[in-house]
């Protein structure tokens, strides 16, 4: 799910960066953000940070007294995509196992389907390994787009990633 989130951040701006034109110095704590912005990745609470859609206030900056660096407290409002338990995602299968499948989601790389949790469906040893629904003759094979239900989510915060158990009971789920 994506969610639009208003963020408070403190932006350092080294003592060479700074510039009496005012243009350049909010190009500058605006550069510095986006860079501190795509190193951060995710977070437990907000899930994966997207984008930065605006910037909405900068405060008064403040003088580091050893530096001279300059700390500058930001608004800004951004896009973050986290799943929950419960929601319904479709996901891009990219390895089969024989207990399973991995999946990705978005910038979410380790969804897991288990073969315990897509019971009518069968592991196939073959060229090209898959899953195979003798019912209705549908394939769970690589690159193949699953909807499923998200069963459990883990944040893994050293990696600062997601992953997720995904099964398929439920109406309308499968390969679509």
């Amino acid at each position: 799910m994506f969610l639009k989130v208003q963020l408070n951040w403190n932006v350092v701006i080294p003592a060479e960066n700074l510039d009496i034109k005012g243009l350049m110095l909010q190009k500058a704590i605006l550069v510095r953000l986006l860079d501190d912005f795509s190193a951060k990745k995710a977070t437990k609470d907000l899930g994966y940070l997207l984008a930065v859609t605006t910037l909405d206030k900068i405060g008064e900056g403040k003088v580091r007294e050893h530096s001279g660096d300059v700390l500058f407290p930001v608004n800004f409002t951004c896009l973050s995509f986290k799943i929950f338990r419960g929601e319904v995602v479709e996901g891009v299968v990219h390895k089969i196992l024989k207990h399973g499948v991995f999946m990705r989601c978005g910038p979410i790389e380790n969804l897991y389907l288990s073969n315990q949790k897509m019971t009518d469906y069968q592991y196939q040893i073959a060229e090209n390994p898959c899953f195979l629904n003798e019912k209705t003759g549908s394939r769970i094979e690589k690159d193949v787009t699953l909807r499923c239900i998200v069963i459990g989510v883990k944040y893994m915060e050293a990696q600062k990633e997601f992953q997720a158990v995904v099964g398929l009971e439920g109406h309308h789920l499968g390969p679509i």
